[in-house]
C-alpha cells in the first residue's frame, strides 16, 4: 500500500539554492524532502537538509486558513529562537512556478536534517539505554523554550529528532504559543496521550485554548515514563481509554499508577510531573536540575555516541520527522515502505477546523476533524457531511484507530474489510494492486470512507423514506443495493442507523 505525498515534488526539483534529492515523510498538509545545496553556502548553510512544503497559495479557503496560521507561527518562533536544543531553520522560500499548480504558491522551510526521531529509537529500542540522557536533554530544550517566554504545546516523541551524533532537539513548532503573562494561546491541537486533564476539557474561544508552560512538564512527564518503563502511565490499551483515565485521575476517581521497577528518583521526578491539577507541577529549572541529577551527569551532554548500524537503519526507514510542523494528523508510511504494524503515535489537528459544518463541544476528537472536513469537502455530494462521516465513524468504532475485529474481517477506525479498502484507498479512484493489510490509519480509512459514501449516495433510488444521510450510513453497513431492495433501511441495520442519526444530531450544527 502507498501512501500519495500530500505535496508531491519530484526529485531534482529546484526551489532557491536547493534541489529535492528523496522524500523523507509526508502527513495531509505538507511533505518533507532531503535536499542537497547548490547554491552558495553563505550564511552557514548546510550540504544537505531537510525541505518542509507546505501548501500555502493552493487549495480550499477552510484548509488553507488554518495552515496558515500553523506556519507563521513556527516560523515566527524559529526567527526569533536559536537555542542548541532547538532544530534550526536556515531560511524560508516561496515556490513561484505556474506551470506546477501543486507547488505553486508553497512556502518551504529548509531545516536542519535530523538523523532520526525518538519515536523510531523507542518503535526500535524501547527503554533505550541513553534514556536517562536524552530526558535531560529534552528537558534542557523545554527550558529553553520556557526561558524564552514560549510554550511548545505539542511535546512527544515523534517531536523529539536525534542528530547524527545521537544528541536531541525539539521540533514541530506550529503549536507553540507564546507567553502573555502567565498564559499563551495554542491553536486547540490535542495528542491525547501527552495532554494534560486540564485542557481536555478547556474552553476554546476564537484566540483558542489557553495553555500554560506546565502543560509541557505533563507531557515530558508521560514521555519520560514511556522512555524509561517502555509504557505509558495511564491505564488503558487506546489513546482514547487513557484520555478517560487522566480525566478520572484529575477527578480523583483514579490514581496514577507508574511502573513498579522505576528508580525512587525518577518517580519522584514523574510524580511531581504528573498532578492532578497545573498549579501543583514541578517548574521547569527545577525540574532539570533533577532530570540531570537522576541521569547521573552534572549537566546535559551536548553529545551522545552515534546509535548503531541497527538502529540507524530503522531511522531511515522510519520517519525522519525534521520538524513535521503543519501536517495535521500523524504521519504516513514512506512511499515504498509497508505500513508499520504499530500506529504511530496519536495524531495531531485543529480542534475548531470545520467548526461551521462540525460541531466542536460533542466529543468528536480534535485530531480527526480535517481528515473528516476534508473527506466530506472532496464529495460533491451534499448529503456526504462532515457530520454524517463523524456519526458514522462513532457508530463504527467509537473512533478507535486501532479497532481490530477478525471475526468480522474489519479494522481500524471506520471498519474496514481489506477486499472492499482495496477499491476506495487510492485518491484517482483506482484500486490498489493488491489487497491492504491492516491495520489502516485514520489518514487512510477516513479518507477512503468519503470516497466510498460519494459512490453510495448517487446509487440510491430516489425517493426512499427517511434521511438520506442515514440511507447513505445504511449502505455503508450493507450495500447500496439492498438498501435500494428493501425500500429503506433493512431491519438488520436498523439500530446501528438509530445510533447514527443520533449522532448526527448531536455534531450537526
Amino acid at each position: 500500500m502507498t501512501v500519495p505525498y500530500a505535496v508531491p515534488v519530484p526529485r531534482g526539483y529546484r526551489v532557491g539554492g536547493w534541489e529535492v534529492r528523496r522524500p523523507l515523510a509526508t502527513g495531509a498538509f505538507g511533505s518533507v524532502y532531503e535536499a542537497r545545496r547548490t547554491g552558495p553556502g553563505g550564511g552557514g548553510l548546510p550540504e544537505t537538509a531537510a525541505l518542509k512544503f507546505l501548501p500555502t497559495g493552493t487549495g480550499t479557503p477552510r484548509r488553507l486558513t488554518h495552515l496558515r496560521e500553523l506556519v507563521e507561527r513556527e516560523v515566527r518562533l524559529h526567527r526569533r529562537l536559536r537555542r542548541p536544543r532547538l532544530i534550526r531553520m536556515y531560511e524560508t522560500l516561496t515556490v513561484d512556478d505556474p506551470d506546477h499548480p501543486a507547488l505553486d504558491g508553497a512556502t518551504v522551510l529548509v531545516l536542519e536534517k535530523a538523523e532520526g526521531s525518538l519515536a523510531a529509537l523507542l518503535a526500535a529500542a524501547p527503554r533505550p539505554a541513553a534514556g536517562p540522557v536524552l530526558l535531560a536533554q529534552i528537558c534542557e530544550g523545554l527550558l529553553q523554550l520556557h526561558h524564552a517566554g514560549w510554550v511548545h504545546g505539542d511535546l512527544k516523541p515523534a517531536n523529539v529528532l536525534l542528530m547524527r551524533d545521537g544528541s536531541a532537539r525539539l521540533a514541530d513548532f506550529n503549536m507553540a504559543a507564546e507567553l502573555e503573562g502567565t498564559h499563551a494561546y495554542s491553536p486547540a491541537f490535542s495528542t491525547p496521550d501527552y495532554t494534560p486533564p486540564e485542557l481536555l476539557w478547556s474552553e476554546i474561544d476564537e484566540r483558542g485554548r489557553r495553555i500554560r508552560p506546565s502543560a509541557d512538564v505533563w507531557a515530558f512527564g508521560v514521555l519520560a515514563h514511556l522512555v524509561l518503563t517502555g509504557a505509558f502511565p495511564l491505564s488503558g490499551g487506546t489513546p482514547a481509554a487513557r484520555r478517560d483515565a487522566a480525566v478520572a485521575y484529575a477527578r480523583g476517581t483514579d490514581d496514577l499508577r507508574l511502573a513498579a521497577g522505576l528508580p525512587s528518583c525518577w518517580r519522584e521526578i514523574l510524580q511531581d510531573c504528573l498532578t492532578r491539577t497545573h498549579t501543583d507541577r514541578v517548574g521547569t529549572e527545577a525540574l532539570l536540575r533533577r532530570v540531570v541529577a537522576a541521569a547521573g551527569t552534572t549537566r546535559p551532554p551536548r553529545v551522545l555516541r552515534p546509535p548503531g548500524r541497527r538502529t540507524q537503519l530503522l531511522f531511515g526507514a522510519a520517519l525522519t520527522a525534521t520538524a513535521l510542523a503543519a501536517l495535521g494528523y500523524g504521519i504516513g508510511a514512506l512511499p515504498h515502505d509497508r505500513p508499520t504494524a504499530t500506529p504511530l503515535p496519536g495524531p495531531v489537528a485543529p480542534a475548531t477546523y470545520g467548526s461551521a459544518e462540525l460541531r466542536t463541544d460533542q466529543g468528536v476528537p480534535p485530531s480527526y476533524r480535517p481528515l473528516i472536513v476534508d473527506a466530506a469537502h472532496a464529495c460533491p455530494n451534499t448529503h456526504v457531511t462532515p457530520a454524517l462521516i463523524a456519526a458514522m465513524l462513532k457508530a463504527e468504532s467509537d473512533f478507535d484507530p486501532a479497532l481490530s475485529d477478525p471475526a468480522h474481517d474489519e479494522y481500524g477506525i471506520a471498519r474496514w474489510t481489506p477486499r472492499v479498502l482495496r477499491y476506495w484507498i487510492r485518491a484517482d479512484g483506482r484500486p490498489a494492486d493488491t489487497i491492504p493489510r491492516p491495520p489502516f490509519t485514520a489518514a487512510v480509512s477516513i479518507p477512503a470512507m468519503g470516497r466510498y459514501l460519494c459512490f453510495i449516495a448517487p446509487n440510491l433510488r430516489p425517493g426512499l423514506p427517511g434521511d438520506q444521510r442515514v440511507l447513505i450510513a445504511a449502505a455503508y453497513r450493507t450495500s447500496f443495493r439492498k438498501v435500494n431492495g428493501a425500500g429503506g433501511v433493512p431491519p438488520k441495520y436498523r439500530e446501528y442507523c438509530d445510533r447514527v442519526a443520533l449522532y448526527l444530531g448531536k455534531y450537526t450544527p
